[in-house]
């Protein structure tokens, strides 16, 4: 009975710190709301279509006309004219009028009759790797393209009846991208980025929470001066729990109405999706304990935030395979909540994976949580707390 009383005016006094500081409200609720939308809105649209290319036609044969009219036909790139020769094509790209050259070599036409591979080479600006992606996939599906025709050509040339038994492509190979029909950058990053967006803002509100009651620990209703000092365990059960109340709407808009808004894809079944993130939301507010630790000043944690926000990205796995990984950077990046989070959430909300389907990182993130409450514990008991009393001590000695 006494321990619940605990827990309730620790939970009271927690609600009352992070509710009447506002540097708090903004990153739990602005920071998840606007954070999504300005990611969204930067790669939409998610292809980028009818990229300005130049052409060098250093053979001028039918063959590489026909090249570049189906290469013009794409969507992905526009021909927008020839230039006399490479230099100039060059300066065509410099003054950002093209983002990239197609080179075709003398005797380009005559290559296939001699039984000789035609190549022809591409120059890419590389500002933007959605440029280059467009590109190259469409000069790599027009060559192909090509390439099928005239093999079909020299078929039918020796053997008249063979156009009935192969024509086009022997062996077409069709791509396709298991929930990322379109193949689009936004509906690729964005998922997983929203997940480290909420680590990020719960980070974020905990680390300044704790700042905030080393700052001004009477302010904060929190007395240790007192006969009967608040226990640590309840008063960590009662952050935990202010924490998960508040972070329940930010996260339902995250993970549910900022993909419905965006059309990215959403083949999971939501209620999983929810009960596979409260681990990580654990894991987070557990490492979030941790990190008070070290934060003497509501305003410590930014310099944590910028620091780890983009080691965070590279260790979830988004812009590198984790399997990749040297070991060393494979066990840091299994020690952040968000990777698995990561991970279970693209797999559940892009491909329709079942909660059993990511039992592995479920498991993990559930192990996380009991590891990192009990090193926040440790923190809290031995770090955190005499922190508090000293600056207690110190305030109530600047009021007298």
């Amino acid at each position: 009975m006494k321990f619940l009383k605990q827990y309730y005016h620790a939970f009271l006094r927690e609600f009352r710190l992070v509710t009447g500081d506002m540097g708090i409200l903004i990153f739990l609720f602005l920071l998840p709301i606007a954070y999504p939308i300005v990611y969204s809105l930067i790669y939409n649209p998610e292809l980028v279509r009818d990229v300005q290319l130049v052409v060098v036609d250093n053979d001028r044969s039918p063959l590489s006309r026909e090249l570049v009219r189906r290469l013009d036909a794409t969507q992905g790139t526009w021909v927008i004219g020839y230039a006399a020769n490479l230099q100039e094509a060059k300066h065509a790209v410099h003054q950002h009028d093209a983002y990239g050259i197609l080179e075709i070599p003398a005797g380009f036409g005559n290559r296939p009759g001699e039984n000789k591979q035609a190549q022809a080479v591409l120059y890419c600006e590389m500002s933007l790797m959605l440029r280059y992606k467009s590109l190259l996939v469409s000069s790599t599906d027009v060559m192909q393209d090509l390439g099928a025709t005239i093999t079909t050509e020299r078929i039918d040339r020796i053997a008249p009846l063979a156009e009935t038994i192969a024509t086009g492509d022997l062996m077409p190979v069709e791509n396709i991208q298991m929930g990322n029909i379109e193949g689009g950058f936004d509906s690729f990053i964005m998922p997983g980025i929203l997940i480290l967006i909420l680590q990020q803002a719960l980070l974020l509100g905990i680390g300044m929470s704790g700042g905030a009651l080393r700052e001004h620990p009477l302010k904060a209703s929190f007395n240790p001066l007192g006969k009967e000092r608040p226990s640590v365990l309840a008063g960590m059960l009662g952050q935990t729990t202010v924490f998960i109340i508040l972070m329940i709407v930010p996260a339902i808009y995250v993970m549910h109405y900022v993909p419905l808004m965006f059309k990215f894809p959403m083949a999971g079944n939501v209620l999983e999706e929810f009960i596979f993130i409260l681990p990580m939301i654990l894991s987070t507010v557990g490492l979030g304990f941790i990190l008070q630790g070290i934060v003497r000043e509501r305003e410590s944690i930014f310099v944590i935030w910028v620091v780890t926000s983009v080691v965070f990205l590279f260790l979830s796995g988004l812009t590198w395979p984790r399997y990749a990984f040297p070991g060393i950077w494979r066990f840091f990046s299994d020690c952040v909540p968000a990777t698995w989070g990561v991970e279970g959430f693209i797999r559940m909300n892009t491909n329709g994976a079942s909660l059993a389907q990511v039992h592995h990182a479920y498991v993990n993130l559930w192990i996380q949580a009991g590891v990192y409450f009990v090193l926040g514990y440790i923190v809290q008991r031995f770090v955190q707390r005499p922190a508090v009393i000293a600056a207690a001590k110190a305030s109530e000695t600047e009021t007298a």
